[in-house]
């Protein structure tokens, strides 16, 4: 099992990867622990002051004018979690919530949140015990804090709420005990400190980003893979045509298709003796299309690392002068604005897939026989396929309606502006299902209208992905029940079998470029 040691404010991508991928053994450093302290004290010493203190010894919210005796602290704090555990739907997926968790870990270990090493402890040996605090996605509004599904979070290392374990919905005392875990008792202002953050929406729109990747790689080779079955052109790509324009995604792509389509027979074959001047701009335009949602994708990355590094509750506790100020870090409208953006990148990587398809399937462009077909009529060939990739497509673009631009106020229009973030980076997960499905429907007709070509090569890279997808689904010669190819290719395009074909290549940037 890996182990991982989490310097706060400092996590990378790639340890974010390894936390969404598997269970790591996290720890903290020393200093950590030094700051964590220095801030705790100050937050003692305002539990036991008579100066009142928000989230420390008042009510909150609309209730922070309301004073609460320090004998009532403690349930103070356990009411908090108690009455905002109010989430509804399916529970987060593991790897979101291992995200969760140690993002939270880090966020308080910053040392200017005011909490007990303890409580950083607790969370760090829940996750490192492989248990997932019971957590439904549904119910944050991405303002104040994720506050329900990180109520949950919290509830569960009480111990009082559930935890699931190898995907048993169990109660969380119990895994608890199992697992030799002592339930925490909260102290002063330590419930808030957990429930106030955007490690919810953080987390979701990370695992969006993260089960993208994969898709993005995959869609750069099935798109050159169609070029090459339309006997396209790979003039567009020329380097200078994208250092003249200046945008780094649309380079980087551009290099991608060259790299991808060295070595193809099938392109010598039509260098001369071609009467068509330009391609459609599905396929001419694919560096300008993809790149730019690839630009989309790395300011997303960007802020999303940022945040995940963030400390995000409130009010915020500064040892050095030992100031208490209230903020609104919790405010989630970067993560929601990225998810956003993330939301358009992805919808539009399957839109220009979509168009592929219908260029390949229509002869009169593509020159291949209709509906990839060599007797169409009696076959209906690829015909309905499409349509189905084009149900994905228009669902996608419903689903991209930016969520930030609507707010709902809430606790009694004390929080009267909210990010929705938590929506916005939770909807990627059906965006994403549908774009890769799109893809996988890309392939089978790239592959079919390859097929029509032969004997002619593609490049060795196009060759191997025809085989990877050969070994399990046949050229298709006759109609047939098409629905499980489907499902056979989109898992390629998913578990990132397909995009493990770039890797051999070279000198290829990097997608997810964290500034």
């Amino acid at each position: 099992m890996t182990s991982l040691i989490l310097h706060p404010g400092k996590i990378t991508l790639d340890e974010l990867g390894l936390i969404h991928a598997s269970v790591c053994q996290l720890s903290l450093p020393a200093s950590a622990r030094v700051a964590m302290r220095a801030s705790h004290a100050l937050v003692k010493a305002a539990a036991d002051g008579d100066a009142p203190v928000y989230g420390v010894n008042t009510g909150f919210g609309k209730l922070a004018n309301k004073r609460i005796s320090k004998d009532q602290l403690a349930t103070l704090q356990r009411n908090l979690i108690r009455s905002h555990s109010v989430g509804v739907g399916e529970p987060l997926a593991a790897p979101i919530m291992r995200l969760m968790m140690a993002t939270k870990a880090a966020s308080l270990a910053r040392g200017y949140s005011g909490c007990r090493e303890l409580v950083v402890d607790t969370l760090l040996a829940v996750h490192n015990a492989g248990l997932v605090p019971f957590v439904p996605a549904q119910g944050s509004v991405g303002a104040s804090g994720d506050l329900a599904p990180l109520s949950h979070m919290t509830l569960a290392l009480m111990g009082e709420g559930d935890m699931m374990v190898n995907g048993e919905r169990v109660p969380a005392l119990q895994a608890l005990q199992k697992a030799g875990i002592t339930p925490l008792e909260l102290e002063a202002k330590e419930g808030l400190a957990l429930i106030n953050g955007t490690q919810t929406s953080t987390a979701l729109a990370l695992h969006g980003l993260l089960a993208f990747e994969p898709v993005l790689e995959a869609a750069l080779l099935i798109g050159a893979l169609t070029l090459d079955a339309a006997r396209g052109s790979d003039g567009p790509f020329d380097p200078r045509i994208h250092a003249v324009r200046g945008q780094p995604g649309q380079i980087d792509v551009a290099q991608y298709y060259r790299e991808v389509l060295v070595g193809s027979q099938i392109r010598k074959s039509h260098e001369e003796g071609d009467d068509r001047v330009q391609d459609p701009y599905c396929l001419r335009c694919q560096p300008q299309v993809v790149g730019a949602c690839l630009d989309q994708l790395r300011h997303a990355a960007r802020v999303l690392l940022i945040e995940a590094n963030a400390v995000t509750d409130n009010p915020l506790v500064f040892p050095d002068d030992g100031a208490m100020i209230s903020g609104g870090n919790f405010h989630a409208e970067p993560v929601a604005l990225a998810a956003d953006g993330m939301a358009l990148a992805i919808a539009e990587v399957g839109a220009i897939a979509e168009r592929r398809i219908a260029m390949l399937i229509d002869s009169g462009v593509s020159r291949l026989p209709p509906f990839l077909t060599a007797d169409a009529g009696l076959n209906s060939g690829f015909m309905i396929a499409h349509v189905t990739a084009a149900a994905l497509a228009s669902e996608n673009k419903s689903m991209a309606h930016p969520a930030s631009v609507d707010s709902l106020p809430t606790s009694a229009n004390q929080e009267d502006h909210v990010s929705m973030a938590t929506f916005a980076a939770r909807r990627l997960q059906g965006m994403i299902h549908n774009t890769a499905h799109i893809l996988g429907i890309e392939l089978l007709a790239a592959a079919q209208g390859i097929e029509f070509l032969r004997p002619l090569q593609s490049s060795p890279v196009l060759e191997a992905v025809h085989a990877l997808l050969r070994q399990d689904v046949p050229a298709h010669h006759v109609d047939r029940y098409l629905a499980p190819d489907i499902a056979h290719a989109t898992q390629l395009v998913r578990d990132g079998a397909v995009a493990k074909l770039l890797k051999p290549l070279s000198g290829l940037p990097k997608l997810w470029i964290p500034g």
